[in-house]
């Protein structure tokens, strides 16, 4: 199975993690950076597109500035940034340097991708770069990111950067060797899965929380990373970083980590641009019958539909539909203001005229503004 859904792939999206560019937090693996910049370049010469995601800017700064704990203050995260990405962009630099190919800085926050332009000039970029046989190197922008703006850790930010360029593969690269159906560091009959479905719930289950202090991901953020990536109808590896030639070897078929395939057919750009929302305007919770409305029989969103209202948004804002339950359902761009939609929520189309006093859209959010979760 391995090696035809992974052979085949033109263009992949690499993450690596903190512990593994920072060696446990040590300072920059020279070692570790070089022999991925080799892999990559093998890659390319054979033809295939390469983005590598690289945490590591904040560990290294922590190591440059002797900071033996990472800081909490978001203002110390920043500095750590501004001072790790420095190393961390001239080392890779250096590494492909030595195999004749550029590197390319491209630093992103949340406010990027949720913005329809800033999404399609991210994209136009990335995509140029690889046409030019340019490496990117992403992370997250850590020196001005806030709260309200991050991705939250590198894995999020892998997946959507491969819904981004349509990339057939995310390979995610930690130190362990994949997913186990428990703990393997506290359950010693615990199994590797060497294969599964993107999206499976069961697998949500097994995964565990963060892996180590110097990264902000976990096994659990990988397995929502592939969830991500299977919207545009990537597969994903979750891999040990370790392993000898782990890349080369992956893409010519070797059964290596868990292997987590993409179940369903891509969701159009549009859609993938919706589901990507990390942030959303305001939530739309629906009835029963309105979530199973959208979800099973693919219809838009009308207001009898519709419980309740919250937040404060415009019209073509982008919010969340959930469930009574509180389960995230759905995404869309709704056609109404928030005081507008709490006005008509629960009642008949016919009766958006009486209600608002003027005419308007039959729907709150058209299907086609509607991405499924």
């Amino acid at each position: 199975m391995m090696k035809t859904v992974l052979t085949n792939c033109r263009r992949i999206v690499v993450k690596v993690g903190s512990s593994l560019v920072t060696n446990q937090g040590a300072g920059l693996d020279h070692v570790a950076l070089e022999n991925w910049a080799r892999q990559i370049s093998l890659l390319n010469a054979r033809g295939c597109e390469v983005v590598l995601v690289s945490s590591g800017a904040i560990a290294e700064g922590m190591q440059r500035l002797n900071w033996r704990t990472r800081p909490v203050a978001l203002h110390e995260l920043q500095a750590a940034a501004a001072v790790g990405q420095m190393g961390l962009i001239e080392a890779y630099e250096n590494c492909f340097r030595r195999h004749d190919l550029h590197a390319a800085q491209v630093l992103l926050t949340h406010a990027d991708l949720a913005d329809r332009e800033r999404y399609l000039n991210a994209r136009a970029t990335l995509t140029t770069l690889l046409a030019l046989k340019v490496i990117p190197i992403i992370n997250e922008n850590d020196t001005v990111v806030t709260d309200e703006i991050k991705f939250g850790d590198n894995d999020t930010l892998g997946a959507l950067v491969t819904n981004l360029i349509d990339a057939d593969a995310l390979v995610i690269l930690t130190d362990q060797s994949g997913l186990y159906t428990a703990d393997p560091r506290r359950d010693p009959a615990a199994t590797l899965v060497a294969i599964g479905e993107a999206g499976d719930v069961q697998l949500e289950k097994m995964a565990g929380g963060a892996g180590s202090s110097i990264g902000r991901g976990g096994m659990i953020t990988k397995i929502l990373a592939a969830k991500r990536a299977a919207q545009s109808g990537a597969h994903t590896v979750i891999a040990s970083g370790h392993e000898p030639d782990v890349l080369l070897r992956l893409f010519e078929g070797a059964p290596i980590g868990t292997l987590l395939i993409a179940p369903a057919l891509p969701l159009a750009s549009r859609k993938q641009w919706l589901a990507g929302h990390l942030q959303v305007a305001g939530r739309l919770v629906l009835d029963e019958g309105a979530a199973r409305a959208i979800c099973s029989e693919g219809k838009s969103l009308l207001p009898i539909g519709v419980k309740h209202v919250f937040g404060e948004f415009q019209r073509g804002a982008v919010v969340a539909c959930v469930s009574e339950q509180g389960t995230d359902i759905a995404r869309g761009l709704t056609n109404y203001s928030s005081d507008e939609a709490s006005r008509i929520a629960g009642h008949a189309s016919r009766d958006i005229d009486a209600l608002l006093g003027y005419g308007g859209d039959p729907e709150i959010i058209h299907r086609d503004n509607l991405a499924l979760l």
